[in-house]
């Protein structure tokens, strides 16, 4: 149906029009689900040295003295059980503790990337190369 009233469309061609606001909430589950399937397709990837140069792994970093290249040596994965929850207990210094029944113990994966050169050794947590290129990537 036609009509004949005028409309007046903006468009915002800002940076900071073009990205979502995500609370920090949702910004961990958005990192969790990335890191999920970034592990999932390292550990299904039958040439595991071609997916983390397509994901954009670097091979060598610089080192914290700056003089000598870091060198990626190993990718560790490691799987946790969580079987239960602790907290402070209110009014008590002690924890309270809540044993998790079989059907709500899940298991959570994380991945490490290990680079050395002669003088260091450093650990890169998955989470945090992934949150950095995300970081990247919105600007």
């Amino acid at each position: 149906m036609p009509h004949d009233h005028p409309h007046h469309h903006h468009n915002h061609h800002h940076a900071d029009h073009l990205h979502s606001h995500l609370t920090p909430e949702d910004e961990a589950a958005d990192l969790q689900v990335l890191t999920a399937q970034f592990i999932d397709g390292f550990v299904a990837a039958k040439d595991k040295q071609a997916y983390l140069r397509l994901a954009g792994v670097p091979l060598e970093r610089p080192g914290k003295a700056g003089a000598s290249e870091l060198k990626l040596v190993d990718v560790k994965l490691t799987t946790e059980w969580q079987v239960g929850t602790a907290s402070p207990s209110f009014g008590a210094r002690e924890l309270s503790y809540l044993p998790f029944p079989g059907e709500l113990i899940r298991d959570r994966s994380n991945m490490s990337l290990v680079y050395v050169s002669m003088d260091e050794k450093d650990v890169m947590d998955i989470r945090d190369f992934l949150a950095d290129k995300e970081r990247k990537t919105e600007r």
